[in-house]
């Protein structure tokens, strides 16, 4: 092994490059089936959650279902490559960490993965039908919807993204209070500034009408009090191990006699 740093960081590079390169290779492979499948997913989703009141999907460029289709089989490709990927990525970082940082690690990762999984099957299952119920429901026999295919997927892949990131706030709390940068307590009293936080990410990540808002920011914050609920939780459970080091070090140095 070289003590070289130019050298360890060269064969750092190389083996993120590595890295990088296997997991491009992947999803790259995968794209052709991904855009194979892009057809039924669109379909699958128009069936789901677009209501006969809001009319019928069009396109208005000759082109326009070729790329709506291209750009759902990248998000495909990346959905399926995605444990490929992070399994490239922690064998990369495997060798710098120590155990107890492995596990913590390890953990985030499948929690953070889980949460945004949740958030995006919230989202599409439950969110993205009513708001296009909600929005069928202005139709009139004066007024009648004109959708685009390539709007309605841009509002279910924000929707997919907004809800899957809002969804790793547990995470967040847990990462903040492990790593010193606040406490639980500190969080506790300041709940109304995190709540109007979650509602202006709310109000910018999802479309500008209230449902939607609101049916973001209420999980977010619910999650934020299970990660609170966790955080002391943890802090406690420090709190104990502490105590007991500190009593076994003072039975240690206590002379005898």
């Amino acid at each position: 092994m070289t003590n070289d740093p130019e050298e360890s960081l060269i064969s750092h590079l190389e083996a993120l490059r590595g890295a990088l390169l296997r997991c491009v290779i992947v999803t790259a492979a995968i794209y052709p089936l991904g855009y194979l499948a892009s057809s039924h997913v669109i379909n699958a989703l128009v069936r789901w959650s677009f209501p006969a009141s809001a009319g019928t999907l069009h396109y208005f460029a000759p082109m326009e279902v070729l790329w709506v289709r291209l750009r759902l089989a990248l998000i495909l490709a990346l959905l399926t490559a995605y444990p490929w990927n992070v399994l490239q990525l922690w064998r990369f970082l495997l060798p710098a960490l120590y155990k107890k940082e492995r596990k913590t690690l390890g953990c985030c990762i499948l929690s953070s993965s889980l949460l945004f999984f949740c958030g995006a099957a919230f989202s599409a299952g439950l969110i993205l039908p009513l708001m296009m119920n909600f929005s069928g429901g202005f139709a009139t026999a004066e007024l009648q919807p004109n959708i685009g295919l390539a709007n309605f997927l841009n509002l279910a892949g924000w929707l997919t993204l907004a809800f899957g990131l809002m969804f790793q706030s547990p995470i967040i709390v847990l990462l903040a209070v492990r790593f010193g940068v606040v406490s639980s307590e500190s969080l506790r009293k300041k709940r109304p500034y995190v709540m109007t936080a979650i509602l202006i990410a709310a109000a910018v990540l999802t479309p500008p009408d209230i449902i939607s808002q609101l049916m973001l920011a209420v999980p977010t914050w619910l999650l934020f009090e299970l990660g609170l609920a966790l955080a002391e939780r943890m802090e406690r459970k420090t709190a104990a191990t502490v105590s007991v080091l500190i009593a076994d070090e003072a039975l240690r140095e206590r002379p005898f006699g």
